[in-house]
């Protein structure tokens, strides 16, 4: 085994074993009951459309980088629509307080993302073979990660609203 080769290993060793670590800490605080907020749901993609769009004001990508980032978004929205869907709502019937549980299947959802992201990792390389350099492999991640944050709250937010309209029908 040439020194290259294991060093290979070692670092796929060791992400899988950051990976676990992270799966563990995450499926412990599974079952912790959060309250959600409607109103709150448009912060965190906001936020992180400023970071997005700031990064391609200031590194625009260049060619065919372009709809290479147009298809992470489209790509990063469909993933986050089914992450949205795999997270647990429930409503309390009285007061009408919305909560929200990660589902194991939403945790498992990103393990099986991150694990797709290294096996393209690895598949392409460096991006030379697609004419890619970093700052466009970058900027398909930030567009892939922009499509699933905004688009995991708005499936959310419209169940969320649906559960909510659904509970004050029933009050009424």
């Amino acid at each position: 085994m040439q020194a290259n080769e294991a060093q290979g290993w070692i670092s796929y060793a060791i992400t899988a074993v950051i990976i676990g670590i992270v799966f563990a800490v995450r499926w412990r605080r599974m079952s912790v009951v959060k309250p959600l907020k409607l109103e709150r749901l448009w912060v965190f993609p906001a936020l992180y459309a400023a970071v997005a769009l700031y990064m391609v004001v200031m590194y625009p990508p260049q060619g065919l980088a372009w709809l290479f980032c147009a298809l992470a978004l489209v790509m990063g929205a469909a993933l986050g629509w089914q992450r949205g869907k795999m997270m647990r709502i429930t409503i309390d019937p009285d007061s009408h307080a919305l909560n929200t549980t990660s589902s194991p299947a939403a945790v498992l959802f990103i393990v099986a993302i991150v694990a797709l992201r290294t096996g393209a990792r690895a598949v392409i390389g460096d991006g030379q073979a697609l004419h890619l350099n970093a700052f466009a492999i970058t900027d398909m991640l930030v567009a892939l990660a922009l499509g699933l944050f905004t688009t995991q709250r708005i499936e959310m937010y419209l169940r969320a609203k649906r559960l909510l309209d659904t509970a004050r029908a029933r009050q009424t």
